[in-house]
């Protein structure tokens, strides 16, 4: 009798194949950044004979160093598959904290008067304590996250105006400043610890277990259960590590503009998501590097220096980046083949 069982057929590697790709044409999208910054460098200095100096590049990092503390805070929640939008707000409320806790009552402080150091130690306690309520609410509740943390951004700018009766902070301790500055070879520090955060966390997402699980969580959530990874304790702790990035850029914020305004962070965080989207930071989850979300920083940093030294009004640049982060999108969509939920 013949045998009639049919040959063996070979897999298609053609899942792989595609995947593959899109994870070249993603790597591709987020190294084009260097030749455009190096392009946009170029060109300002060709526009502006005062752009391609040492006191404007300073300028651009030290003005960029608070926003890539914030990048960096949001990408690590942009991995993981989840939002954070009141980050902006923790830019704002957690140095104010701090500077109500040292100010006496008659310059609008809350007349506890604790030294400098102790009341610095509250700014990253408070960004850590914001961050935590928010992962508990969408971690362990289940809230929707976009909601949640838009709800916080308004509760936080609210409390910051009333906390501040609406005014501005002015005669913290230089303490408050000396990120922004005191300089090691002519840069300011806030500058030096911003890279080395990016290049920590780089590192941490790159060889550590931890990064690993951040971007199996934000990639398939089930599977990463599957394998073993604690996903809610990873989600609480990165909710919880963003609240702590991000005051300290409310700190480096504060000491770059010398003061802490009833408006401090506010609609910071459309150009935080600009910077962390071109940067190659996917909104699915589960994507994107911290080179590419720096190289994003850097990018939109000296876009606004070009525009502000040709004298461009500032809501022209809000719609600019705006097209930015749209045509980002598109990029992405057009790189990656999914479709964006």
């Amino acid at each position: 009798m013949a045998d009639t069982k049919a040959p063996p057929v070979k897999p298609v590697s053609v899942p792989h194949a595609r995947s593959a790709k899109a994870v070249l044409l993603s790597r591709a999208r987020e190294l084009a950044l260097v030749p455009a910054l190096l392009l946009l460098l170029v060109l300002g200095a060709v526009l502006n004979d005062s752009f391609f100096t040492e006191a404007t590049l300073i300028s651009i990092l030290a003005s960029s160093a608070s926003l890539a503390m914030v990048v960096l805070a949001e990408s690590l929640v942009l991995i993981t598959g989840k939002f954070d939008l009141s980050l902006e707000s923790v830019v704002g409320i957690a140095p104010a904290v701090a500077a109500l806790l040292v100010l006496p009552a008659a310059q609008a402080g809350w007349g506890t008067e604790l030294p400098a150091g102790l009341a610095l130690l509250a700014i990253p306690l408070v960004g850590a304590a914001i961050g935590a309520f928010n992962g508990i609410l969408v971690v362990k509740v289940k809230l929707n996250a976009f909601i949640v943390t838009l709800a916080m951004l308004i509760v936080l700018r609210g409390l910051l105006v009333g906390a501040t009766k609406g005014k501005t902070l002015f005669g913290m301790p230089d303490a408050f400043f000396s990120l922004a500055t005191t300089t090691f070879l002519r840069i300011p520090i806030s500058v030096w610890v911003a890279a080395a955060a990016f290049a920590v966390v780089g590192l941490v997402l790159k060889y550590h277990r931890v990064g690993r699980s951040l971007y199996a969580i934000g990639g398939n959530l089930e599977a990463a259960r599957a394998a073993g990874f604690r996903v809610d304790r990873v989600r609480l702790g990165v909710y919880a590590a963003a609240g702590v990035l991000a005051s300290i850029g409310g700190l480096m914020y504060t000491g770059y503009v010398g003061a802490i305004g009833a408006n401090q962070g506010q609609n910071m965080i459309f150009t935080v998501f600009a910077a962390a989207v071109i940067g190659g930071i996917s909104l699915d989850g589960g994507k994107g590097t911290m080179f590419g979300a720096l190289t994003g920083v850097l990018l939109l940093g000296v876009v606004k220096t070009m525009l502000t030294m040709a004298q461009v009004p500032s809501f022209w640049i809000d719609a600019i980046y705006g097209g930015i982060i749209l045509l980002a999108l598109i990029i992405a969509r057009l790189t990656t083949g999914r479709a964006q939920d």
